[in-house]
């Protein structure tokens, strides 16, 4: 399977409303608010209207992650 070399927020976080898994466990204000603060990596503007993060960046952080609080 190949992954696309970049994904949009609603692929990241998970949306309980719409039933949508995303790649991490954590709601839109926590992505967002990661993404502000700086802990998660910047996003890329494809357009003035397209946000999007390299899929590489978001797993390596969602990896660094998975060992917090263990």
């Amino acid at each position: 399977m190949t992954l696309p070399v970049y994904v949009r927020a609603a692929d990241i976080y998970t949306n309980r409303k719409a039933n949508k898994i995303g790649l991490l466990p954590i709601s839109r204000s926590t992505w967002w608010e990661w993404v502000s603060a700086g802990k998660a990596p910047k996003p890329i503007k494809l357009s003035s209207r397209v946000t999007a993060w390299r899929t590489a960046e978001v797993l390596a952080f969602a990896e660094s992650q998975s060992g917090v609080g263990a």
